[in-house]
């Protein structure tokens, strides 16, 4: 499954109990077509219409306004350099995410006028916002809001209702390019997305073929997230592979009792618990528990915790246009560590 981002808090649930890094293993394929190109093909050119699901978006002129429904569309945005007219807002008034802080300082943007999704989308305060353009390419949604977007403007989504769950975050950043008239920077985010992984993998040689289990804790589960099926993500793409015990693990059987901890062996093993205290168990108890005490990883020193204050936890979960090097950026190190044993 691919990277697209829903509310915060819901994004964070997600996270927590099956998902893995998507999409960022698939860097060096090439992007396929999210949305029919009936127009506008060379980069720029407008009108642009593209085909979508329930119809199409035409776009007659560059868009200056742009309005975002999920956290992802506000990543494409600011990837491709624009600050949002509107956009969801971070759950319960929390800051935003480290990368996309880092992207709004860097345009001069500030904090971008904001509407609770609590409820959904707020589709009121969308066409107050009087947007050029709405981006709907990272939404589970769509399908119960387009008909109450599209009269507010040209609504750029996915052109069949299955590639909500299989588009790459460069598919999606591509199809919101050609909307955008921003096709050459499109192609600029994922170039150096790709160079940071190989600048990465190159700087590691120690990473090849070492294999990795990830565990996310939550609070009804202690959750395989690196089950078989899973896209590998930027992990293999920086040389590991997957642990055998990834095999017995599905999207919907990942469940690892406390009796089964010894499943989680493999070369090295990351821990994140983006739900803290109130997680099945926390950090300590589990770094206490006798049977965790006895894995071969954990005496090696080879198991480490992924941050999730920072939002790196979610980050690897639904890696985006903007998310996906600062990922590679900030993981790297954590992976060294673990491979080293410290």
């Amino acid at each position: 499954m691919n990277a697209f981002a829903r509310p915060a808090r819901v994004l964070l649930a997600a996270a927590a109990a099956v998902t893995l890094v998507a999409g960022c293993g698939t860097e060096a394929e090439p992007a396929k077509e999210a949305a029919g190109d009936k127009g506008g093909s060379s980069a720029g050119a407008f009108p642009v219409s593209l085909t979508n699901a329930w119809g199409a978006a035409k776009v007659e002129k560059k868009p200056v306004k742009v309005a975002t429904v999920s956290d992802g569309d506000t990543s494409i945005a600011l990837a491709l350099g624009i600050v949002p007219v509107i956009t969801p807002d971070v759950e319960d008034g929390s800051p935003f995410p480290e990368y996309k802080q880092q992207a709004l300082d860097k345009l001069g943007g500030g904090k971008p006028k904001t509407f609770d999704d609590t409820d959904g989308t707020d589709f009121e305060a969308i066409a107050a916002a009087q947007p050029d353009v709405i981006l709907g390419m990272n939404t589970w949604q769509m399908d119960k809001e387009y008909a109450k977007l599209a009269p507010v403007a040209p609504v750029v989504t996915y052109a069949e209702k299955e590639q909500a769950d299989t588009l790459t975050w460069q598919e999606r950043l591509k199809t919101a390019a050609k909307a955008l008239g921003l096709e050459k920077k499109a192609d600029e985010v994922i170039a150096a997305n790709d160079k940071a992984l190989a600048d990465a993998a190159k700087a590691h040689p120690e990473f090849k073929g070492k294999t990795y289990t990830y565990a996310v804790v939550h609070p009804e589960q202690l959750s395989y997230a690196s089950f078989a099926a899973q896209d590998p993500g930027v992990f293999e793409a920086l040389g590991f592979r997957k642990a055998p015990n990834a095999k017995n693990y599905t999207p919907n059987k990942n469940a690892v009792s406390l009796e089964n901890l010894d499943e989680l062996e493999a070369d090295i093993l990351l821990m994140t618990y983006p739900f803290g205290d109130n997680g099945l168990l926390s950090a300590d108890e589990l770094e206490k528990n006798k049977l965790y005490q006895s894995l071969k990883v954990v005496k090696g020193n080879h198991d480490t915790v992924v941050p999730s204050d920072n939002g790196l936890a979610v980050a690897m979960a639904y890696p985006d246009a903007l998310s996906a090097s600062w990922v590679v950026e900030n993981l790297t190190p954590i992976l060294a560590k673990a491979v080293a044993g410290k």
